[in-house]
């Protein structure tokens, strides 16, 4: 497989981690009323168990993995618990529309960052499908109404902003941790769990899952949005195209809706509608190298 393909094979592998996010409102959703800090926790512990499984099975020596650069595990424990916990605390401090708008600035910051890193390149379809994404975003979430500014909230969106730059900048210096396998995301995730149990018992109290179907719910959140995304995806920055991944993450908030309009839980509009277009349209418009190179 010559150097091209391989690219492309990443960047499409990645770009699973982002239809898996896409489904994380609706699993959310049927958890019931855990906590987020004891939801991140839990969910993060499967997704630590599905990499050990892969351990077990596969005779892969698991401690060699722990072992990583310091740096490596500062920048995981920064994107993985870092982003979490800034998130949570923006939905604390400021309006839900606002926090989520203004921590959905990460796709575009993939982009801008990522033509810092040696070869490559920021081209006008990368900034431009980022923005059309953007855009589609900010219709989707507000749903085509405004957002008045309130001083008060301020430290709200200062969280939103920086759980936005932390995984950002995690998705793009991950690249400079080419050698740093993707096994070792397992152990940040065991490590994420743990400290965001740690936090749950400081700010929250308890709830068990009220049924199985809850308890199904989270096993759904740590196999896939909450678990396997996070290896695939760090496959994707490390080896694809970084830039056309940062466009295509414009996606998530659109299948996120798709599924919660699909499952009844909110109902289609002319502004959903145009939201989509813009967001399609900017992934396709990002993609223009990867779409050229596959038909080709």
């Amino acid at each position: 497989m010559n150097s091209a393909a391989h690219r492309s094979r990443a960047t499409l592998i990645g770009a699973t981690a982002i239809m898996m996010w896409g489904t994380l409102a609706l699993l959310t959703t049927w958890t019931g009323t855990i906590p987020p800090f004891q939801l991140t926790a839990m969910a993060f512990s499967v997704a630590f168990v599905l990499m050990a499984g892969k351990w077990i099975v596969t005779g892969a020596p698991a401690l060699s993995h722990l072992r990583q650069p310091k740096a490596a595990w500062a920048l995981g424990l920064a994107g993985l618990f870092g982003f979490h916990f800034f998130y949570f605390m923006a939905l604390r401090l400021a309006p839900a529309v606002e926090a989520s708008l203004i921590s959905y600035l990460w796709p575009l910051l993939i982009v801008l960052f990522a033509a810092l890193l040696p070869g490559e390149r920021l081209r006008w379809f990368h900034i431009g499908g980022a923005l059309l994404g953007l855009a589609g975003t900010v219709l989707l979430v507000t749903r085509g109404g405004t957002i008045a500014f309130d001083p008060a909230n301020l430290p709200g969106h200062l969280s939103a902003l920086t759980c936005a730059v932390l995984w950002a900048a995690y998705s793009v210096l991950s690249r400079r941790f080419g050698t740093v396998p993707t096994d070792a995301v397992g152990w940040f995730c065991g490590a994420t769990a743990v400290l965001a149990a740690v936090c749950h018992l400081l700010f929250e109290t308890t709830v068990w899952p009220a049924s199985v179907s809850e308890g199904l719910a989270v096993l759904g959140l740590g196999l896939g949005p909450v678990g396997a995304a996070f290896f695939v995806w760090d496959h994707g920055v490390k080896h694809g195209d970084i830039q056309v991944l940062g466009a295509l993450s414009y996606t998530a908030p659109l299948i996120s809706t798709t599924l919660l309009l699909a499952f009844g839980q909110g109902h289609f509009s002319p502004v959903v509608v145009a939201a989509c277009l813009l967001i399609v349209g900017g992934a396709l418009v990002a993609s223009r190298d990867l779409l050229i190179r596959r038909r080709a």
